[in-house]
């Protein structure tokens, strides 16, 4: 098996990363909406002063209060049509680069060590891969894939987020190449794995999640005679897969995506310390269920990515079968 798993696995995560994108990157501006970028507030210019009169009689002015413009919060669709109208159709695809780049260094690796684990730890007798096993292996392959492509996973973040800023704040990298190099030169190599414990938390439980339950629930179908080894049992398998990995994930993936889009600027404090402290700033500014905002976007993207992931890699093993 060796190479042959990561040339399959890399090949079907290509296409499913790609295919997806537009998806994705409505997932990572939902899960934007509603954090600060302005901590300063903003007074309500159609407040007029309002005035009293003192002891004395003098006139003295009452404080007005604040106003903060209220949050407006939009669903997928809105978000996606915004996205269009405003920036162009070219912007649902900002950062297919990076997810290009993220999906061969990621997946491939996560794919191909899934495999290696399987081959090894697939009872010799029975045949049987154990479901603690596959959760196992889920675990190991995801955390190490995620190590190794979160230089990507940054730069996909930041060239996604870039369009909803100020002009003048954006970033305007010009490809992954350059998102990289500039993050380098302005920040210092470690940002390139900025949220990097986030992203193998995340990866370690989107992988055990997603390719066991893949591997689970197809057996469970084979097995029970529900449907033959073909189309039918993979798109069936892939997207419960698909829906389990989302569940499991989405709140980590809300904090992952705040922390490595923060702007980071030298002598001021960063709007977050670390991972646990986003996750309590996000929870006491927006509630608990904050952390599952871009859910919508999140399975309308992870069920198609994982249906075309795995349909896209049996066919793979189809044909490279022979070599």
């Amino acid at each position: 098996m060796g190479a042959k798993g990561f040339v399959e696995g890399g090949i079907a995560s290509i296409v499913a990363g790609c295919s997806t994108h537009p998806l994705d990157l409505i997932k990572v501006r939902m899960q934007l909406q509603g954090e600060s970028s302005a901590p300063a507030p903003l007074s309500n210019p159609n407040l007029r002063p309002a005035f009293a009169y003192n002891a004395t009689g003098a006139t003295v002015s009452i404080p007005q209060p604040i106003y903060q413009p209220p949050v407006v919060r939009s669903g997928p669709v809105s978000v996606g049509l915004k996205i269009y109208r405003s920036e162009g159709v070219a912007a649902l695809f900002s950062g297919i680069s990076a997810t290009v780049l993220r999906q061969t260094l990621y997946s491939t690796t996560r794919m191909g060590l899934y495999e290696i684990f399987r081959t090894k730890w697939t009872d010799k007798t029975t045949g049987e891969f154990s479901l603690p096993r596959k959760i196992t292996a889920g675990l190991l392959a995801g955390g190490i894939g995620a190590a190794v492509g979160n230089p990507a996973d940054v730069a996909m973040v930041r060239m996604q987020a870039d369009g909803r800023l100020p002009v003048a704040q954006r970033r305007n990298y010009k490809g992954v190449g350059d998102a990289i190099k500039t993050m380098v030169k302005q920040e210092g190599v470690t940002s390139l794995w900025r949220g990097s414990s986030l992203t193998v938390n995340r990866a370690m439980i989107v992988t055990a999640s997603q390719l066991a339950s893949y591997d689970q629930i197809k057996e469970t179908i084979l097995k029970n005679g529900v449907m033959s080894d073909g189309l039918g049992t993979h798109v069936t398998a892939s997207f419960a897969a698909g829906f389990v990995a989302s569940v499991a994930s989405n709140p980590v993936d809300v904090i992952k995506t705040r922390v490595m889009n923060m702007k980071v600027v030298e002598g001021v404090e960063p709007p977050y310390k670390g991972a646990v402290d986003c996750a309590v700033k996000t929870v006491r500014a927006e509630g608990v269920m904050a952390l599952y905002k871009g859910f919508i976007p999140t399975i309308s993207r992870q069920g198609p990515f994982t249906v075309v992931l795995f349909v896209t890699l049996e066919q793979v093993r189809k044909l490279l079968k022979d070599f």
